[in-house]
């Protein structure tokens, strides 16, 4: 059973890389077509980059890095800024920022926790 669910996860990586590959394919399409490219662009290119690294990683240690994820969203969020009309209320802008801030400062943490300094002992199966 764990030898079939394990082979399901690894399909599953399969399809993510290869749709991966094939927006990031259509999003450079389209930059060749409008000959233009904005930070919108680059930002979501490198989401795509952000995923296929995370499932190169998964290919390699069967786990997902939960930092991976963190960046995504991280970039995706300030590509949302971006990306929004200019008529924006300050609020919600300060929400969006807020948001980077807090998912910020989770990565820091996941980091610390991994250093010498402060010494936890990790088991290979925690986060």
């Amino acid at each position: 059973m764990d030898n079939l669910l394990k082979n399901i996860q690894l399909g599953g990586a399969i399809i993510v890389f290869i749709a991966t590959i094939f927006a990031f394919g259509i999003e450079v399409q389209k930059i060749l077509v409008l000959r233009s490219v904005d930070l919108g662009d680059l930002l979501l290119l490198f989401i795509y980059l952000e995923v296929l690294g995370m499932v190169a990683s998964y290919w390699g240690s069967q786990r997902i890095q939960l930092t991976y994820p963190l960046f995504i969203a991280i970039t995706a969020i300030a590509r949302l800024i971006i990306l929004q009309s200019k008529d924006l209320q300050a609020i919600t802008l300060i929400y969006e920022s807020a948001a980077i801030l807090i998912i910020s400062i989770s990565i820091l943490v996941l980091r610390i926790r991994r250093s010498k300094l402060i010494q936890v002992a990790l088991d290979k199966n925690d986060l």
